[in-house]
């Protein structure tokens, strides 16, 4: 079944890690070709063949850790000679190509990546993404997925706090208040069911999640399996804390920025990007990789766009960036913040160029679609856990009809909102139109009603009508744009024909589990 770890490997251009990830990907699809991993026997848990299987991986990751620029191109031709049917052939290609030439800007951020970040740390963080969460954890999900028939996500996005150290304009987190939370013991049971299910990637956001700093050291210590990424404004990165980073060495984060010192201090408030720099420093002299987040609006679209501002970010320690843009989301939001159409295609166009020529990689959470066949939200790919306990579908969509207080992981997933958002997957045929919100208004409106989910905020619930409508002018706007770039883009015509198997896939679960519409 299609997933969100396809995004990593099609794309091959903008692959994260790109020697780590597809040649153990590949590595492991060939051994399961040519049938020398047999399938283990257990519904939930590990199997026999997915601890055979790690440990290989694990043994193959070792060997690309001691020389990569000389056991990347050994191992490829390796696979070449087990590849019997070919089934990688142009992925080998690309490879060899990159690693031939050494101005290549892949080839670059593989060199940084060995040069500037702490061996341990790059050993622990390769182990979880590419063993545990890429290969089988995906493995787990997808033959969960199938006996279920729901969403099982492969990363999960929560909340341990709502409160936060700043006040920044337009942030619809701040709707929720300052004052809940979620006990460790509550973020521990979700990392814990989740990885029984296969999810072993999980992202904090917030409020400010290190707010809850010593706690989330406390749960990247109990599960040395798992990789956790926190969506942070960087001011309580400090020595003591990177120090904490490096011990447990399965924490990334990516930090907000929304530019230079005037666009960041404008929306953050004073001082901000100066701490923000001083974050960087520390994590850069400390060997550990981290990232910037992205949101780019109205006001900074051009800078956060341009070449200047993301070799500035390379320059910065920076090994990725994840780029969002402004959604009009919580009463007190600011519409006038969304970029017009013209921007996001802009901003379309440069983060392609960049995936060319720039050693760090990037995503963009809207204008990516056509690599994952459009939304990746209700669980389809990732979903949100607010500080409240409240299972939404996407960071960005505050309904819900399940709370962890009251449900397993399992049955959030059955629950009407999640299957409303799996039968209804993808929201248009045109992948660049992903979002049932900010692209297609209507099509939220309906699934809230049809499932019957409630505004998760408490302080200012918002009609979900009411929020859609916000959402129109934009909407029809960017249909015009986006037309023109889909009808000729290069990739319309694979993500047409992996969206036709996904369908026919879920068509025939459905009809296997026997669950009715």
């Amino acid at each position: 079944m299609f997933n969100f770890m396809t995004y990593f490997v099609f794309c091959i251009d903008t692959i994260f890690f790109i020697n780590g990830i597809v040649t153990v990907v590949m590595f492991a699809a060939v051994l399961r070709r040519i049938g020398r991993l047999k399938k283990g026997e257990n519904v939930m848990g590990t199997t026999i063949s997915e601890k055979l299987e790690a440990f290989g991986l694990k043994q193959a990751l070792k060997y690309l850790d001691s020389n990569p620029q000389e056991n990347v191109p050994k191992i490829i031709s390796w696979l070449r000679k087990l590849d019997k049917d070919g089934l990688y052939t142009n992925a080998y290609n690309m490879f060899d190509e990159i690693m031939r030439d050494p101005n290549n800007n892949w080839n670059k951020l593989i060199t940084d990546i060995y040069a500037s970040i702490d061996p341990d740390v790059r050993h622990k963080m390769f182990e979880n993404f590419i063993v545990n969460s890429a290969i089988i954890g995906t493995q787990r999900k997808n033959r969960l997925s199938a006996k279920y028939d729901c969403n099982i996500p492969w990363a999960i996005l929560m909340d341990p706090t709502s409160a936060c150290n700043l006040h920044c304009i337009g942030c619809w987190a701040a709707d929720y208040g300052n004052k809940m939370n979620l006990a460790y013991d509550q973020l521990d049971s979700v990392v814990t069911q989740g990885c029984e299910l296969g999810t072993y990637m999980y992202i904090f956001s917030g409020g400010e999640p290190l707010v809850r700093k010593d706690d989330i050291i406390k749960l990247c210590e109990a599960h040395q399996d798992c990789e956790f990424l926190a969506f942070t404004n960087g001011t309580l990165i400090d020595e003591k804390f990177a120090d904490e980073m490096l011990r447990v060495k399965n924490f990334v984060p990516a930090i907000s920025i929304e530019g230079y010192e005037e666009q960041t201090d404008s929306r953050r408030g004073e001082g901000t990007y100066q701490k923000v720099l001083d974050a960087m420093r520390i994590l850069r002299e400390k060997k550990l990789p981290f990232g910037a987040s992205l949101c780019y609006t109205s006001k900074n679209a051009e800078n956060i766009g341009s070449d200047e501002y993301f070799d500035f970010l390379i320059a910065q320690g920076c090994k990725f960036a994840w780029l969002f843009t402004y959604m009009p989301v919580g009463v007190d939001a600011v519409p006038e913040l969304m970029v017009s159409a013209e921007q996001r295609k802009f901003m379309y166009e440069q983060i392609r160029k960049f995936r060319a020529t720039k050693p760090i990689f990037t995503m963009d959470f809207w204008n990516d679609g056509e690599y994952v066949n459009g939304c990746i939200a209700g669980g389809r790919d990732y979903l949100h856990i607010n500080a409240n306990g409240d299972i939404e579908p996407c960071a960005f969509i505050h309904y819900a009809d399940s709370n962890i207080k009251d449900k397993t992981l399992l049955e959030a997933y059955q629950s009407p909102l999640f299957m409303q958002y799996r039968r209804n997957q993808p929201f248009n045929k045109n992948m660049l139109r992903p979002c049932p919100l900010l692209d297609n208004p209507g099509r939220l409106t309906q699934i809230i009603k049809k499932s019957g989910a409630r505004s998760t905020d408490l302080t200012h619930p918002e009609d979900v009508e009411s929020l859609s409508q916000k959402c129109v002018p934009a909407a029809k706007a960017w249909a015009v744009v986006s037309k023109e770039i889909w009808d000729n883009s290069d990739n319309r015509m694979h993500s047409e024909q992996k969206l036709e198997k996904e369908l026919e896939e879920k068509e025939e679960i459905r009809q296997m589990v026997g669950k009715a519409e």
